[in-house]
């Protein structure tokens, strides 16, 4: 609509017909309002602005999918499912739905409760005899809710090297197991700090409790009754023949990140972040959702009192000046796997999932019976953001005009041109104290494992020149070249710069100047605690060669 403004600024007549026509159509809407599911915003519009927005973003496609009073108003996909292939995006095209996965994970424990299984405040060791933090109170009193709702203590993101990046080496039993290492910042329940670890282990309270894998349990009690053609686990050959390949791209060139693609197997991180679905099964989901937990054909998957329990806000979250006014937003805190937040004074129930190539966003309006999923396969979160506004302001605030995939592409240009000016890189002299080969060797850290440090050769036969390598022994993409910085310290440089951004390595030298081990940190001339390396000690095994 908002495109046909100049039209009519040049033809007054154009403008009083158009005002008729509004005014007539403003009474067949009210008519629509009160009796049958309508789509807002015209579908040559929303085409439009799918396309817009993969244009101006760099993602190669988009699958999108609107609920509204029970019934699918819209299901179509955009764009292609690969940058290098002409497939195109449909509505059963394939996509990883990141962490809109959590909220599978919160409803198949709130099945579990319906039966009299388990309880929210259950105490996780009841079903977990082994599950320890670092703190042994904080272990005893940790409770199934408390797995769902971030406010563990830890660091925001802690223990997500285990998880990412793909394929991890590590099983769910010992991401659990680790979970003692990780050492907390806040107290207790006092503040928000997003968790993906804990995800995990209530996916293995499903699984202990159930007495079936975790990945066969959503897909047998959630998806088949829904008709959902979507996998928590190992997936059908046939399955493979529709699905998105995430993306990334630098200044606007894209590439494939092939570790994130769908690969037709259950992954360890399938309860935080690792279901795979479609818009069609999705719009099931969402239906489902805002049916009071009851399928199409009356089938209660969970109860209403278990659907308000999972929707109850639980942590407080911190909102930006930028949310507040531009949705006139009073409210944010997370439930158990959702979000919420006022809009427009509506509440708004949704979660966002990123993985690097893969992105979704779900929003869900109770009041106005309205669900909306966008599935992509690209990197850049302002497509996400910039439709689901335009798509939600058109049914909650139709007399908005704003371009929000303008409003999106200006924000971003503005934090980065912050982030560029206030971007430094460390100086070091570049070189270090010993030989470079007295680092090389076997390495440990009590959680994460082994590191290999070797001295391997590179360069052509002419100018061959030796370099150190390190590769992590349970991560396959954790690998790359140490560069001296200066000291005991070189800069890792993976050779999948997306997988991993550059790190410092500070090996550890004693008294009589060995080489005992060594810890990370981020690339930076900022010292930081909130980092993924923060509680890794690696302690050398053995030396290089021996």
């Amino acid at each position: 609509m908002k495109l046909l403004s100049s039209v009519f600024q040049r033809n007054p007549f154009l403008s009083l017909l158009a005002a008729a026509t509004l005014f007539s159509l403003a009474g067949c809407a009210s008519k629509i309002d009160n009796q049958a599911p309508y789509l807002a915003i015209p579908k040559a519009d929303l085409n439009l602005l799918s396309e817009r927005a993969l244009a101006q973003f760099y993602v190669p496609g988009v699958a999108v999918g609107i609920v509204h009073r029970g019934e699918v108003v819209h299901l179509q996909g955009y764009g292609v499912r690969d940058f290098e292939q002409p497939d195109t995006v449909d509505q059963d095209t394939l996509f990883r739905l990141a962490s809109t996965s959590k909220a599978f994970t919160s409803a198949a424990l709130a099945i579990l409760v319906d039966e009299g299984k388990i309880d929210w405040d259950d105490k996780v060791t009841e079903y977990i005899p082994e599950f320890q933090m670092q703190q042994d109170w904080v272990s005893d009193e940790f409770t199934v809710k408390d797995l769902l709702v971030h406010r563990s203590g830890l660091v925001g993101g802690a223990g997500d090297s285990l998880l990412w990046p793909e394929p991890s080496g590590f099983s769910r039993q010992e991401i659990i197991d680790s979970l003692k290492y990780l050492t907390p910042k806040y107290g207790f329940r006092s503040q928000y700090a997003y968790s993906n670890v804990f995800y995990i282990t209530a996916g293995e309270i499903v699984e202990r409790v159930s007495g079936m894998p975790y990945e066969d349990f959503v897909d047998l009690r959630l998806f088949a009754p829904l008709g959902m053609n979507c996998f928590a686990g190992d997936m059908p050959a046939d399955a493979m023949n529709n699905i998105a390949t995430p993306h990334g791209d630098v200044a606007g060139d894209l590439f494939a990140i092939d570790r994130n693609g769908i690969q037709g197997k259950a992954t360890v991180s399938a309860a935080a972040g690792g279901l795979v679905c479609n818009v069609s099964g999705m719009a099931e989901w969402m239906k489902l959702l805002l049916n009071d937990g009851k399928t199409d054909s009356g089938e209660a998957l969970f109860s209403k009192k278990q659907l308000a329990q999972m929707w109850r806000s639980e942590t407080i979250l911190s909102m930006s000046k930028r949310e507040a006014e531009r949705t006139q937003s009073h409210f944010k805190t997370y439930a158990l796997g959702w979000r919420k937040n006022d809009m427009y004074g509506h509440q708004v129930i949704s979660h966002t999932g990123t993985l690097s190539g893969m992105q979704a966003y779900l929003a869900l309006v109770p009041e106005q019976q309205l669900g909306v999923i966008l599935l992509n396969n690209g990197s850049n979160g302002s497509l996400r953001g910039a439709m689901m506004q335009e798509i939600l302001s058109a049914y909650l605030k139709p007399e908005d005009e704003t371009d929000w995939v303008a409003d999106y592409y200006q924000y971003q240009q503005q934090a980065e041109q912050r982030y560029l000016a206030n971007l430094s890189t460390p100086q070091g002299s570049n070189t270090v104290l010993f030989e470079e080969n007295a680092y090389a060797g076997e390495y440990a850290d009590v959680w994460y494992g082994g590191v290999n440090i070797t001295q391997a050769k590179s360069g052509t036969k002419d100018l061959e020149q030796s370099e150190l390598r390190i590769e992590f022994e349970k991560m396959v993409n954790l690998k790359g070249k140490l560069t001296p910085f200066d000291q005991h310290t070189f800069v890792i440089n993976f050779d999948d710069r997306n997988a991993a951004s550059p790190a410092f390595i500070e090996f550890v030298v004693d008294a009589e100047q060995q080489v005992t081990g060594f810890t990370l940190r981020p690339f930076s001339d900022k010292v930081r605690d909130n980092h993924a390396y923060r509680d890794m000690v690696f302690n050398r095994l053995s030396l290089g060669g021996d």
